[in-house]
């Protein structure tokens, strides 16, 4: 029972946090979007740059942009893990394989953050703040820069405008993820992360044994991991590392701090589109997605559901101890509809449906709230396409948000709609069909097919959690999932923006009488319903295969 107690204050401390910063950080994020005057700092960075600050750009100049910085991105930081050697304060770590540094240069920027090394192990503190942690600003601004640029187009009127990339990053990253990063850090310090350049220290057991104890700048890390939905670790046990989350505050705080900006981002949309009923309905779309997932994952085991945790009398394997069952399901939950990917216990050792549910969130397009950024165009897509099921029911050419929807922009939604199943259904079965792949596995059967479609989903939808247990060191699992990373961030990206183009060049029609209404219940169930229609008729066989299975053996 206080256990029971001790979950529910836990779960309600955070929606009271969240629900405090919901309007003054919604609104604060929709003026960021908004062009105002610049402040002399980015005025230096444009003319570094070489951008006209008040120009705008159209889609396809806007698409070259974020396509161009993502790639020269992925070089620069290729070339950082690669030789990082060279580098001060690299803590006597030699530089990563081409295939490893590939994969995770491609990670992230990807703001996949999909690790395949234990950073205390292979990176220095130069690799880790001039590479990894730059990219975490970087790469959660691109998803919220792409977002913008969709919002806007509803709000644009034949002009085809959708704002400038270059602006758009720079504010982001100067006005928004920077001082809240820095605000971030200094609290997790208070609460016992530490922040350090100290080098490794050795300590001496009284058994006569020695143990390597890392340091290392990890709150700062930590803080943008966390608010740009980015997930990684400093260190190979991520978030249930003791020096990255010491304490049940330290791990409350890094919850809010993953669902602050994705959640707030709803109010965000609302006010630019002046229209704020739209963004309480995407709140209440995210929200009921979250919280029945959160409902059924708790259920599943704090009543260890599951053969092998009823026998042994409990689930604890792999729970984060010092937390309790509930604030891991919580942190678990929460990561995987986020896109985040940061965990503080092993999703692996989750029984068959709490770890259907981190699987299903993540299948579900990262949509209940999703990332920085492409959590909100996703749900924006996802509205689309429910007006457009609405208008077959009735016969009526669909409208959102005072734009018609025709057969071009329908194209470009299910264009993206199918990107990522593609991707995660074919690389899972080239995986599962290639022999080599039973060596990586660290279970047979259902629970082994689990756990390459985890990986895979988990690449394609650009989350980065781990299922664990599977091995993907390999040349092979390196590049194939460096592939889905790649294309699962960028085909979306530039379907958006082709789409927001679309939009932005078509007139706006005045409401009527027939007009559906996007913000009553009627229309949040609809954008619900086809969030799991669709994920269902796309993967549940190999849900039926995978955890489904397990579950019901």
């Amino acid at each position: 029972m206080s256990d029971t107690v001790s979950g529910l204050l836990t779960i309600g401390l955070l929606v009271v946090m969240i629900a405090v910063c919901y309007v003054p950080l919604g609104d604060y994020m929709a003026r960021v979007l908004t062009p105002t005057k610049h402040l002399r700092v980015e005025r230096a960075a444009y003319r570094v740059l070489g951008v006209d600050p008040d120009g705008t750009q159209h889609a396809r100049s806007y698409a070259l942009a974020v396509l161009g910085f993502s790639v020269v991105s992925v070089i620069g930081l290729f070339a950082i893990l690669v030789g990082q050697k060279h580098l001060p304060f690299s803590e006597g770590m030699s530089g990563m394989g081409w295939a490893m540094a590939l994969n995770t240069a491609v990670s992230f920027v990807t703001n996949t953050n999909w690790q395949s090394y234990s950073g205390e192990q292979a990176l220095g503190y130069t690799a880790q703040m001039a590479g990894l942690t730059v990219q975490n600003f970087a790469s959660a601004a691109v998803g919220l820069a792409v977002a913008a640029a969709l919002v806007r187009a509803f709000t644009a009127d034949r002009n085809g405008e959708l704002g400038n990339f270059w602006v758009d990053l720079i504010r982001i990253c100067v006005r928004l993820l920077l001082p809240l990063s820095l605000v971030a850090a200094v609290v997790l310090v208070a609460t016992g992360v530490i922040q350090n350049f100290a080098p490794t220290a050795v300590a001496h057991a009284i058994t006569g044994g020695t143990q390597q104890i890392p340091g290392g700048p990890v709150a700062s890390q930590e803080a943008i991991k966390e608010l740009g939905t980015n997930g990684g670790g400093f260190f190979n046990a991520n978030s249930a590392h003791p020096f990255e989350n010491p304490n049940p505050l330290s791990n409350i705080i890094e919850i809010l701090l993953l669902m602050v900006i994705p959640v707030c981002l709803t109010r965000t949309v609302g006010t630019m589109l002046g229209d704020r009923k739209q963004g309480r309905a995407l709140l209440a779309a995210v929200t009921v997605l979250w919280g029945v997932a959160l409902a059924i994952a708790t259920w599943a085991e704090v009543g260890a559901h599951g053969a092998a945790a009823q026998a042994a009398g409990g689930a604890m394997e792999g729970k984060e101890t010092r937390f309790g069952i509930w604030s891991t399901i919580l942190f678990a939950v929460s990561t995987t509809g986020t896109s985040t990917g940061a965990v503080n216990g092993m999703h692996d050792s989750l029984t068959p449906a709490a770890g259907a549910i981190t699987l299903i969130n993540m299948l579900l397009g990262e949509v209940s709230p999703g990332g920085v950024g492409s959590g909100l165009y996703g749900l924006l897509i996802v509205a689309i396409l429910a007006v457009f099921v609405a208008g077959l029911m009735v016969g009526r050419t669909p409208e959102l948000l005072g734009k018609r929807i025709g057969s071009r922009e329908m194209t470009y939604v299910a264009l993206y709609v199918l990107t990522t199943p593609a991707l995660v259904l074919i690389g899972t079965g080239v995986a599962i069909g290639l022999p080599s792949t039973g060596n990586a596995l660290g279970n047979p059967g259902a629970h082994g097919l689990s756990e390459v479609l985890y990986a895979y989903a988990s690449a394609s939808n650009n989350n980065g959690s781990a299922f664990g247990g599977i091995t993907v060191t390999s040349t092979f699992f390196q590049l194939t999932l460096a592939a889905a990373m790649f294309l699962g961030r960028f085909l979306p990206i530039v379907l958006v923006l082709a789409l927001a183009g679309s939009v932005a060049e078509a007139g706006r029609v005045p409401r009527t009488a027939g007009t559906l209404p996007t913000h009553t219940p009627l229309f949040i169930g609809l954008v619900v319903g086809v969030v799991l229609l669709v994920t269902g008729l796309t993967f549940f066989p190999g849900l039926a295969l995978g955890p489904i299975a397990e579950a019901l053996s």
